[in-house]
């Protein structure tokens, strides 16, 4: 939580890398740890002081923008901000550092004030973001500072003393992982099975054959219906609940590939006779990861699909009835590796 109480006297340096909400935060903590504290940051997710960064200028990217927004804080925070590209594989690697001040020792305590106003202005929306490139002048921060410089009320003035933003929230030290994974084994049950049903009973179905032994064999794989048609035939709730997931319901069923397939944003029964080896992975360990895996979950199509599974016994992956079932080779070795 930015404040007093999270300042750093004896450091030289703090280093921003993938900081997001404490990103603009670095350069207001390194001016008013001490007079000798520097700061690098590598700006990467957009955010303001007080939430999500919002862009104001359309002539520029948003991560254009971004870097001015960043830059101008270290300006007003009494730095001469350098902007240098690094050499990683990343899109994102355009750095900000605060090496220099501008202002001597003797004047903290009217930078520190400057810094208070700047903030109360960027939580009120006062400050209007100057058009240029990160080569500021002097004389621009001057007037960056007259913007921001209207006087806080005397209460808020007390408050900044101990946190510099009250209602800020930082990201949970252990995120939630939201991409379903998490979610209740029944609630995705119902879900799967919902979605499922509703493409076998769309009109009209769709019957793919397969000769065994002599004898066709007919097997409904339904219908296809993109994301928006099976999310309308979801209830409120259900989609409430997707919704605080990274990809909602596409990620869910995406999850489930062994009963579907996503394709163009439009959802299939998978039809496990057509599935093809992926050339992505080297024959080998194909065959490995198949041979740990096989077995070692029941049959979705055998357990739920009018029709039974698409493929004998002998050939599905999946375990047709619990006396099939394998205990997981993968599960092994990773206890017995900790």
């Amino acid at each position: 939580m930015p404040g007093d109480s999270h300042l750093f006297p004896d450091t030289d340096w703090l280093i921003g890398n993938h900081s997001d909400e404490l990103t603009p935060w670095i350069p207001v903590i390194a001016a008013r740890s001490s007079y000798s504290c520097c700061y690098f940051v590598l700006p990467c997710c957009f955010f303001d002081f007080h939430g999500k960064y919002s862009r104001r200028q359309s002539k520029k990217t948003q991560y254009r923008e971004y870097l001015d927004f960043v830059a101008q804080v270290g300006f007003v925070c009494g730095f001469h901000v350098e902007e240098d590209c690094l050499r990683i594989p990343s899109t994102k690697r355009v750095c900000l550092i605060g090496k220099n001040r501008t202002y001597p020792s003797t004047e903290c305590a009217l930078v520190d004030k400057q810094i208070t106003q700047y903030i109360s202005s960027r939580q009120t929306c006062a400050v209007v973001t100057c058009g240029r490139k990160v080569e500021f002048n002097h004389k621009d921060d001057s007037d960056v500072c007259k913007e921001a410089g209207s006087e806080l009320p005397e209460n808020e003035t007390e408050n900044a003393g101990t946190i510099w933003m009250p209602g800020f929230q930082p990201r949970e030290k252990v995120e939630r992982i939201r991409n379903c994974a998490s979610l209740p084994r029944d609630f995705v049950d119902d879900v799967v099975l919902s979605v499922a049903n509703l493409l076998l009973n769309a009109t009209p179905q769709k019957s793919s054959s397969n000769m065994h032994g002599g004898i066709t064999n007919t097997w409904n794989q339904g219908e296809s219906l993109s994301l928006k048609e099976v999310a309308e035939h979801l209830n409120k709730e259900t989609l409430q609940r997707l919704k605080s997931e990274y990809g909602g319901l596409q990620t869910l069923l995406k999850n489930n590939h062994q009963v579907f397939e996503v394709l163009n944003g439009r959802v299939h029964i998978r039809d496990w006779r057509k599935e093809k080896p992926s050339r992505k992975t080297k024959p080998e360990v194909k065959r490995r990861l198949s041979a740990e895996a096989f077995k070692t979950r029941l049959c979705w199509f055998f357990l739920h699909h009018p029709d039974g599974c698409s493929l004998p016994s002998e050939s599905c992956p999946y375990a047709h009835g619990t006396g099939e079932l394998r205990q997981s080779q993968i599960i092994k070795k990773k206890k017995h590796i900790q």
